[in-house]
C-alpha cells in the first residue's frame, strides 16, 4: 500500500534522484508553490516535475529500478507512478527549443508553449530548487474547475 501524501523527506529523495542522474528538471504542483513560499503549506498527494524529454526512458527506467510503479501513462505528456515508501511522482517530459521556448505534449496531441523565464529556481530549506516560477503557477491554474487545494495554492501565491 502506497503512501497517501508524499514527506518533505521524499520530496528531497526525487530532488536528489534527478540531480545524481544530471538532468535537468523543475518542481512544479503543490511542493513547488511550497518552495517559491518557503515553508510546507498543505500536505501533498504527489510531487510534479517537469525534466528535459531527452531523458524520458532513462528517468521511466531508473523509477522502475528504485521500485516505481506507473499506475498513470498519457506520455508522452505526463506519466504518474507510485512508490511504497516515497508515494507518488508526477512526471512531464518537456522540450527546449531552439527560440528558447519550452513545449509540453499536450495529451489531445497539441503542445503547451512556455516562457524560458518561467522556468527559475528558489531557496528552500538552504537548498536552491529548480522550480516553476509564480507567474507560471498562476497560469497553470487557470482554464479548469479548482478544488480547495488549488484555492490554498493561489492564495499562498498572492501572498508572495
Amino acid at each position: 500500500m502506497s503512501k497517501e501524501t508524499v514527506s518533505e523527506a521524499s520530496l528531497f529523495y526525487i530532488l536528489d534522484f534527478f540531480e545524481h542522474m544530471g538532468i535537468p528538471y523543475w518542481l512544479d504542483g503543490g511542493w513547488g508553490v511550497d518552495v517559491l513560499t518557503g515553508k510546507q503549506n498543505r500536505e501533498h498527494r504527489d510531487i510534479d516535475i517537469d525534466f528535459d524529454a531527452e531523458y524520458t526512458d532513462e528517468v521511466i527506467t531508473q523509477l522502475k529500478e528504485i521500485g516505481y510503479v506507473v499506475v498513470v501513462d498519457w506520455m508522452p505528456s505526463r506519466m504518474e507512478l507510485q512508490h511504497e515508501e516515497y508515494g507518488y511522482l508526477d512526471i512531464h517530459p518537456i522540450d527546449f527549443n531552439p527560440d528558447g521556448s519550452i513545449t509540453q505534449a499536450d495529451p489531445t496531441g497539441g503542445k503547451y508553449v512556455f516562457q524560458k523565464e518561467w522556468f527559475t529556481s528558489h531557496v528552500y530549506k538552504n537548498r536552491e530548487i529548480p522550480c516553476i516560477s509564480k507567474e507560471a503557477q498562476l497560469l497553470f491554474h487557470a482554464g479548469y474547475d479548482l478544488t480547495d487545494k488549488d484555492h490554498f495554492d493561489i492564495d499562498n501565491l498572492n501572498r508572495l
